[in-house]
């Protein structure tokens, strides 16, 4: 069997974009399973992509969403080389504009290794699955914004506060949101995830597409 490649659906601007929001979906610990449009993780945030979209575009910034080869993060190695890849796609379409990496529960754990692209300028995490051997290092000179909800019964709301301490030796800022008795899985007051995910996103890219203006 042919090993499967990452692909990226794209919620373009019209025109030439000032900045991407990349998407980064959830996942398994382990899993080789192909990522397909059955994914419940792939469609949730396929769901945030188009309620975000037009707020997005309004800001001169397209939303794009990346699509894992697999399902598992399995060490990590195949999931960041995915992102990476996505990276460069951005690049090859519009140079060297701003992202802000927009993660979702292994989704976040994906956007902090690769956070030190010189593309990225902040990275916000969505219920992120992170443990204390998690790197900050990698989000040095960036900003970070992290959301939790306390009822989160499969990532730990304790690590994503611990997480953020310890970012904020090296981040340009970083901030936990809390979203009270809210789960994992973003269904439940999706507009209050929605709306944590575009605005927290634009503030991000705020001074770097100002930047890119001047």
């Amino acid at each position: 069997m042919a090993t499967p490649s990452p692909s990226l659906t794209r919620f373009d601007t019209p025109g030439t974009p000032g900045a991407v929001i990349l998407m980064l979906h959830g996942g398994k610990p382990r899993s080789g399973d192909v990522v397909d449009n059955r994914s419940a993780s792939w469609q949730r945030s396929a769901w945030m992509a188009r309620a975000i979209e037009r707020q997005a575009h309004e800001a001169g910034a397209s939303v794009w969403l990346l699509r894992y080869r697999e399902r598992g993060w399995n060490g990590g190695a195949d999931r960041t080389a995915d992102a990476r890849w996505a990276l460069d796609e951005v690049r090859a379409a519009h140079g060297d504009v701003p992202v802000v990496l927009l993660g979702h529960s292994m989704g976040a754990r994906v956007a902090v290794h690769v956070a030190d692209d010189p593309s990225v300028t902040g990275v916000v995490a969505l219920a992120p699955w992170w443990s204390d051997a998690d790197p900050v290092r990698r989000l040095a000179g960036r900003a970070l914004v992290a959301a939790h909800g306390r009822r989160d019964r499969i990532t730990s709301f304790a690590h994503t506060r611990r997480f953020v301490e310890r970012a904020r030796s090296v981040a340009t800022s970083a901030e936990l949101v809390d979203m009270g008795m809210l789960g994992h899985y973003m269904l439940g007051r999706a507009d209050r995830w929605n709306d944590v995910a575009i605005e927290s996103s634009l503030r991000l890219l705020a001074p770097a597409t100002r930047r890119s203006r001047d």
